[in-house]
């Protein structure tokens, strides 16, 4: 664990350019490093916030197949939805890339070469599943099989999404290529394979043995899997048209493999940032005191904790990742968020139904985020954490505050009389909470950490219900003066404290209490800091209120200084909103029935005179009653224009008797008639099932009369 770091590199997984971002990577990645990154900054770190778009491999080849148009177009249309959608998120990145761009290939390929020169690859001659048809090597994903592990009929040839196991194309049972649905065959190939055996040793006494207290135990436990499992090459090359030429004689047409080249996106991001803000790139990857935070989905642990730290310590002159804080997954109203299935919130989406609810959005993935175990994003409890915490304890307390301090004294800050036992209890928790909120944070406890940014707010909330300004003014006004003084200093710490979680929240807070015109008063807090923080960079040179202020401060926002007028922080989300979004998501989960419902096979051939026996008739149901002590029967009239007819159905779950009364129907009139709990029923109703599985009637488009025949 490095110990008191110069500068601070955090990465966040590169997202796949073949979809738009979803509340599982905001959950699982993004506002997690978010909230890390901003933190830092208040704290005057030195940080680069490391990011971008993730451009090749299969899922890009896939999408533009699927699309109809070529790999580059995918990547540009959802680089640019993903860049807009972080942005306008608040995500800080210090730079966000591509894997595309030229210093990516450049880097890419310059640690390819290293590796190769060092002779740290190894070079086989394998067979792979290639598709004569299609005259093509299949990479994992054009590969879809049954699982050995499961017996899940669709799982891919990296994964199966099933039951979580990693596998190779060649193992699944009765494999299928995605491109043409031809049955692939085994095919020779040469291609470079980094030996991950090599470096057991090396994991070992690096992740099991110095990282056993510190790292998450889901991370640490899928490590100690796949090392006690045994550790084997795995190929850093591909048969594929779509990525980084593999830089050496004998590989055309070869491409590196996505995973090798994506992270090393992470180090030319670096490089592209730092040549834009005049800095020397090296340190933040090269120098001890440099410490190194990679932000992932558990779906990325093994890369990142096996793969690419063999990656680096093969190349030689890398620092290793710190910590690698990966987080479970996120699951939507019960089931598995799915891109392809389109079973997701979209954040693009999200932006636009929910404008200026950003925070909301960031509050309710943190406060629910899946740190340990997976959990569950339903709209219901967003809107709950959204009505029940933000509106109605952070925005109350802020509210009533600014309104008051506008009402008694038109929005300046009174000068506070002698403290009470209360108001000095209250002040000293007050500051405690930095250091609080600051130990959650570094141990990346971050649900934890709002939890208590929100006891501030409470802290606010209960110091004003017990003191009961509003009463204690009419008989004594000098004592409120200390009352809202005390309540304006929690206003003043919420702006700062709540920056790293809900951004765009602070810096409303910020604007309503005028803090930009405290620059120098502020200033006064640096000089004190300065003589016991040397690192304490921001709160120096922006003169702004700053983190460590509060706890070393009592006088955050000064007598005589004038706040603004009050705005509502948060606004209640009414149920109608909500249920928009419900239907949205039901009516996905419909279509999904839909294109994943199979048609029963063809039965056995009749010959026409079979079916001619048939006849079937128009009808209208002309009364409808429950059968007596039958949960599934409806005893029906029907006019079939040759008689009226009593016929007892089977569709009493799905239809009330009332709704059927008057509905046109098919009937197949000649079927011999049958007792069903002593009534007749002569014929039977036509029915088929919808693509929700309920039944719907069989009835004629046009206003055929009772009677007519269907041939």
């Amino acid at each position: 664990m490095t110990q008191n770091p110069k500068r601070y590199t955090i990465t966040a997984a590169l997202p796949y350019t073949n979809g738009p971002i979803h509340i599982g990577h905001l959950a699982g990645v993004y506002v997690p490093a978010d909230i890390y990154s901003r933190y830092l900054r208040l704290q005057g770190k030195d940080v680069a916030f490391i990011c971008g778009s993730d451009e090749h491999g299969v899922a890009i080849s896939m999408k533009a197949k699927k699309e109809g148009i070529t790999p580059q177009e995918v990547i540009d249309k959802y680089d640019g939805i993903i860049r807009k959608s972080f942005s306008d998120f608040g995500i800080s990145f210090n730079n966000y890339s591509r894997t595309s761009a030229k210093i990516h290939h450049d880097t890419a390929s310059e640690f390819f070469r290293t590796l190769y020169d060092k002779g740290d690859f190894i070079e086989e001659v394998t067979e792979q599943l290639y598709d004569a048809k299609a005259n093509q090597f299949l990479a994992d994903r054009f590969v879809v099989g049954t699982c050995p592990k499961c017996d899940n009929p669709e799982a891919y040839g990296d994964q199966c999404e099933k039951c979580g196991s990693t596998l190779n194309a060649t193992d699944l049972i009765n494999p299928k290529s995605t491109i043409t649905g031809e049955t692939p065959v085994l095919k020779e190939t040469k291609h470079w394979f980094l030996p991950l055996d090599r470096y057991s040793d090396f994991l070992t006494k690096w992740i099991l043995e110095g990282h056993k207290n510190d790292w998450k135990p889901n991370v640490y436990g899928q490590v100690k899997s796949w090392i006690d499992g045994g550790l084997e090459p795995r190929a850093v090359t591909r048969d594929l048209d779509w990525g980084i030429d593999v830089p050496v004689e004998g590989a055309e047409g070869k491409k590196l493999y996505v995973w090798f080249d994506a992270p090393i996106g992470y180090i030319s991001s670096t490089k592209e940032w730092a040549a834009r803000e005049g800095k020397d790139w090296e340190p933040y990857w090269k120098d001890e005191e440099t410490k190194l935070v990679h932000f992932i989905g558990k779906d990325n642990i093994v890369f990142h904790c096996i793969i690419f730290p063999a990656m680096l310590k093969a190349e030689g002159s890398y620092i290793l990742p710190d910590n690698v804080p990966a987080n479970e997954f996120l699951n939507l109203e019960g089931n598995k968020l799915s891109t392809s299935k389109n079973w997701a919130v979209w954040l693009h989406e999200y932006l636009e139904e929910f404008p200026d609810k950003q925070d909301v959005l960031r509050y309710a993935l943190t406060s629910n985020a899946p740190e340990t175990k997976d959990n569950d994003f339903t709209w219901k409890d967003f809107q709950a954490r959204n009505n029940n915490e933000l509106v109605a304890i952070f925005g109350n307390f802020i509210n009533r505050v600014v309104v008051l301090t506008n009402k008694y004294y038109d929005g300046i800050i009174p000068t506070p009389n002698e403290f009470s036992e209360v108001d000095e209890n209250t002040l000293a928790e007050l500051k405690a909470y930095p250091a609080v909120i600051s130990s959650s944070v570094e141990r990346y406890r971050f649900r934890e950490a709002l939890g208590e940014l929100m006891n501030v707010a409470r802290l606010g909330n209960k110091y004003l219900a017990d003191e009961e300004p509003w009463k204690v003014m009419k008989d004594n006004p000098e004592r409120v003066k200390t009352q809202m003084y005390v309540a304006l200093q929690i206003a003043a710490a919420l702006s700062v404290l709540a920056e790293p979680f809900l951004p765009f929240t602070a810096a409303k807070l910020s604007k309503i209490l005028n803090l930009a015109d405290l620059k120098e008063h502020f200033a006064g807090f640096s000089k004190f800091l300065k003589e016991k923080d040397h690192d304490a960079k921001d709160i120096i040179i922006d003169k702004t209120l700053g983190w460590n202020d509060i706890s070393e401060n009592s006088d955050l926002i000064p007598a005589g200084h004038k706040i603004g007028e009050a705005e509502l922080l948060f606004a209640k989300i009414e149920d109608e909103e909500i249920q928009k979004q419900i239907d949205k998501l039901e009516a996905t989960k419909t279509a999904n029935l839909a294109e994943s419902k199979q048609p029963e096979p063809q039965k056995d051939l009749i010959q026409f005179e079979d079916f001619a026996k048939m006849d079937i008739r128009i009808g209208t149901i002309l009364e409808a009653e429950k059968m007596p002590k039958a949960n599934k029967l409806l005893v029906l009239k029907v006019d079939t224009g040759i008689d009226v007819r009593t016929i007892v159905s089977g569709i009493a779950e799905s239809f009330s008797p009332e709704e059927i009364i008057g509905k046109r129907v098919s009937v197949l009139a000649n079927l011999a008639p049958r007792a069903l709990r002593g009534v007749e029923s002569q014929g039977m109703i036509l029915m088929t099932t919808n693509a929700e599985g309920k039944l719907v009637f069989v009835n004629p488009d046009a206003d055929a009369p009772n009677g007519s025949t269907v041939n």
